[in-house]
């Protein structure tokens, strides 16, 4: 389970404009209704960096997440091993520097970029084929082979925590900031970030009662449906949009749960948080309500889905403002949650 969270937190950042188009998913005859829509964040494929460009000032020595040290002597050649990971950089505005990437980072300024690693499925000899003078990992990141193989070739490894919630949005951003040599612009990105999430926190609507709101992970290709608990990742996302996380409320104490009638009903979520293509994967919101419990919660029988990119959900990075906005539009515009 661990191996998921990270997979979850780590595929999770492409662009950091998104549009907060509501579209419907599914392809019922009532798709079109307002309790059988399926909001989804469609996304601008680009990324907002900071006014200016940062001239890093190097050499310095940060500790990683795995505790070593780590020092930088350049990082004219970066390869961030996340798309998480390269939306930061770029977005602190060294993206020029960046000379790979993995393949989810799908925004448009890394599109052209060589796709060195897989999530879990680095290749060393890519990587350093491209001469990097520094490579940027999450604490996931492997396999641990093909790490060992790039510090051996004299490659320094900055690893960064990865991502469980709001609270790590600064500290990530900080710790490749630092590692970049560029601390101040790291601070002004923080800050950025922090004010336009409390600013969407508070545009929550007052005075109702809170949705409680699951978060599924689905991949009907593989016939995987787990629903999240504690630990997932999603609650403090779910908490700044106004909402309960159905659950950990309910008492599951992993971090997912295979799905059952039983853990559904213990829920009882008024909306479901899903990515768009696990949603596309169990097809669509007619797909969902076939799963055993589903049509049975408030959520399944109103049809109340939040969905937003996979690349996004969990990121918890520079644009996390924009994925708690499109939650919170679809929780509370039309066709959302009551």
């Amino acid at each position: 389970m661990r191996r998921l969270r990270t997979e979850l937190a780590g595929a999770l950042l492409s662009v950091l404009a998104l549009s907060l188009t509501m579209t419907a998913c599914g392809g019922s005859s009532d798709a079109a209704s307002p309790t059988a829509t399926a909001a989804s964040a469609e996304t601008a494929d680009r990324v907002e960096p900071l006014a200016g460009t940062p001239e890093p000032k190097l050499p310095v020595t940060v500790r990683s997440a795995d505790g070593r040290e780590v020092t930088v002597e350049r990082a004219e050649r970066v390869v961030p091993l996340s798309g998480s990971l390269s939306e930061i950089v770029f977005t602190l505005g060294l993206g020029e520097r960046v000379v790979a990437r993995d393949v989810t980072a799908t925004f448009e300024q890394a599109a052209d970029l060589p796709v060195v690693t897989r999530g879990h499925d680095v290749s060393a000899e890519s990587v350093l084929s491209l001469r990097p003078d520094l490579v940027i990992a999450e604490s996931g990141t492997g396999p641990d082979e093909a790490m060992d193989q790039i510090r051996a070739a004299g490659v320094p490894v900055l690893v960064v925590g990865a991502a469980t919630g709001l609270d790590d949005v600064g500290p990530r951003i900080a710790a490749v900031a630092e590692a970049l040599g560029v601390p101040s612009a790291g601070e002004e990105l923080t800050r950025r970030t922090e004010e336009r999430v409390a600013a969407v926190a508070e545009s929550v609507p007052a005075g109702k009662e809170k949705p409680r709101v699951a978060f599924l992970y689905l991949r009907g290709s593989a016939s995987v449906y787990l629903i999240g608990g504690k630990g997932s990742g999603a609650t403090s996302l779910i908490e700044a949009a106004g909402a309960v996380d159905a659950g950990s409320e309910s008492g599951l104490e992993k971090d997912f749960t295979t799905i059952t009638s039983e853990a559904l009903a213990e829920a009882a979520p008024d909306a479901l948080l899903v990515m768009s293509k696990g949603l596309e994967s169990v097809g669509g919101v007619d797909g969902l309500v076939k799963i055993p419990g589903i049509a049975q919660t408030p959520a399944g029988m109103d049809r109340r889905i939040v969905s937003v990119e996979d690349g996004v959900l969990l990121n918890y990075g520079p644009r996390t403002d924009q994925v708690l906005a499109s939650v919170v539009e679809q929780l509370y515009g039309e066709g959302g949650a009551r």
